[in-house]
């Protein structure tokens, strides 16, 4: 917990005010707001404000591609340490970000997502205060704005409203899943759990991202997930870690394949599989169903997973993940035309 002193309250007071306007920087593209809060001059300072830059344009930019805008993003951070030494402070916290957007050609309600990360920064303190010195954390918004993909002939998405009803199956519990995915979803707005992840669980993020461990608690919880049968090769040992096929990006697709608990419906770039086939006339990312996943391939190596838990107005799907945290982000957001899907049917 953070100490009640003068500094810390100073401290603190500017840290809330620099996150409120990097959030609302994201919708209204007000540079000279946050430029003050910044060291002018120092490398480390000067990239960390251009990084918020950066994402303010991708972002802005994604949504003009998808046909959307965003019209309010609010922030909230929790202060996990403060450490001052000297004219420097030295910051460890974490940050829940709310964005809403709606459609442009539909009159639906606007709709929210959210994003949790991690930050690790200094600051230093001057004659009129604190400015951000450096600052370091995993921005799932962190991709260069010239290389969003779009549909192959540059048409509006074919996305439609469906899967309002989720089977029940026999095998896996896909209401249990999904429920689980959102509980579980940590730091990213519209979480529950008071933000936490399951405590049953070790929590990879620091020694390779945990991602993986995530989709497999969704799917094979017994208590609270999906429910699908941990195998010898395919197991969460409590108290101990996951196998190698529970914790390991590749080796989790290659398990679910082979093991017959996934069916592959397609795989490509983005353009691939949102384009109107004879078999899946409203792209094959249509058909995937809350409970289902997405692998993402860069250089070749599955880099990561996220779960399918719905679809927003225009049937847009929408997932969970950890490393970084997303609750209900839609699918491709920070991710590059270069990007590959696997589209993953978990069997019932």
């Amino acid at each position: 917990m953070v100490a009640n002193s003068d500094e810390e309250r100073n401290v603190t007071s500017f840290l809330n005010e620099l996150y409120a306007l990097r959030a609302n920087l994201l919708i209204h593209n007000h540079q000279v707001q946050i430029e003050q809060h910044y060291v002018h001059g120092h490398k480390a300072s000067d990239y960390a404000m251009r990084q918020e830059l950066k994402r303010a344009e991708y972002l802005h930019t994604w949504g003009e591609k998808r046909g959307i805008r965003f019209i309010d993003a609010k922030s909230d951070i929790r202060i996990t340490r403060i450490q001052f030494d000297g004219d420097l402070a030295r910051i460890s916290l974490v940050q829940s970000l709310k964005l809403s957007y709606f459609y442009l050609q539909s009159y639906a309600p606007s709709q929210s997502f959210g994003i949790g990360t991690r930050h690790a920064l200094t600051l230093k303190k001057n004659g009129h205060g604190w400015l951000l010195y450096k600052e370091w954390y995993l921005d799932p918004l962190e991709e260069n704005p010239k290389l969003i993909p779009v549909t192959s002939d540059g048409s509006a998405l074919p996305f439609v409203p469906n899967h309002q009803d989720i089977p029940p199956g026999s095998i896996y519990n896909r209401k249990r899943a999904i429920a689980y995915a959102n509980k579980y979803a940590g730091i990213a707005w519209g979480a529950g759990n008071r933000h936490r992840y399951n405590r049953s669980y070790k929590d990879y993020t620091t020694v390779g991202g945990d991602c993986t461990n995530f989709a497999s608690q969704v799917i094979g919880d017994p208590k609270e997930g999906g429910g699908l049968p941990m195998t010898s090769k395919w197991r969460y040992f409590y108290g101990k870690e996951g196998s190698e096929s529970w914790i390991r990006t590749d080796s989790f697709h290659h398990f679910l394949i082979r093991s017959g608990y996934g069916k592959m419906i397609a795989s490509g770039l983005f353009s691939d599989i949102v384009k109107p086939t004879e078999k899946f006339p409203h792209g094959a990312v249509s058909q995937l169903l809350p409970g289902d996943l997405i692998g993402f391939v860069m250089h070749g190596d599955v880099d990561h997973f996220s779960v399918v838990v719905g679809y927003d107005n225009q049937g847009y799907p929408l997932v969970n993940s950890h490393t970084a945290d997303r609750y209900r982000v839609p699918f491709d957001l920070g991710w590059d035309r270069h990007t590959k899907y696997i589209l993953i049917h978990i069997r019932d």
